[in-house]
């Protein structure tokens, strides 16, 4: 065990039985009789103590056979890894993805595994935007694109990049920009 010697195994116990995230990425522990290895702040059940080894390194666990944990996931790890974070990038990927698609709050939860009124407490926390925000400045970001390349009208443009009606999409567009999509497009 090459582990600093302020870490004694005592305080490394302490912190796992704790789930003390302030330890994450100084150790890492595996457990003998499950075959996996996780972050001192993994929220699995606590093993007992003589099947636990400590690692200074994920991949120390890893070359001694340790699978990683799908809980806590050790092999992605990051300093102060935020699972939160993770989930908010997930589903900023799937509105600048399926922008053009109808996308409701309580289908986008079910997708990450969330209740919409969290999701959107969550998102907003962590983006300064609920997600229809965020969806409402991809999309016009789109239009913005699609307005400077193309010949296309406001209209098709507005129809393209998720908007059900034209009056929805006059109006956000405004918000976002200042200007309507016409007066976008002389400039």
């Amino acid at each position: 065990m090459n582990i600093s010697d302020k870490l004694t195994a005592e305080v490394m116990w302490k912190a796992t039985v704790t789930c003390d995230a302030r330890y994450d990425g100084e150790f890492f522990y595996a457990v003998k009789t499950t075959g996996i290895f996780c972050r001192p702040s993994c929220k699995s059940r606590t093993p007992q103590l003589n099947n636990v080894r400590f690692f200074k390194y994920a991949q120390e666990a890893l070359r001694e056979g340790f699978r990683p944990c799908k809980r806590c996931r050790p092999d992605i790890y990051v300093r102060h890894y935020d699972p939160s974070q993770e989930i908010v990038e997930d589903v900023q990927t799937i509105l600048e993805n399926r922008y053009d698609e109808k996308i409701q709050l309580k289908n986008l939860a079910q997708d990450v595994g969330l209740s919409p009124f969290y999701l959107n407490r969550l998102f907003k926390e962590k983006t300064g935007f609920t997600p229809r925000q965020y969806l409402e400045k991809v999309r016009i970001q789109k239009a913005v694109l699609l307005l400077k390349t193309t010949d296309l009208s406001s209209t098709e443009i507005g129809f393209q990049v998720g908007y059900e009606n034209l009056s929805s999409f006059y109006k956000a567009f405004k918000n976002v920009t200042g200007c309507s999509p016409g007066e976008y497009r002389k400039m």
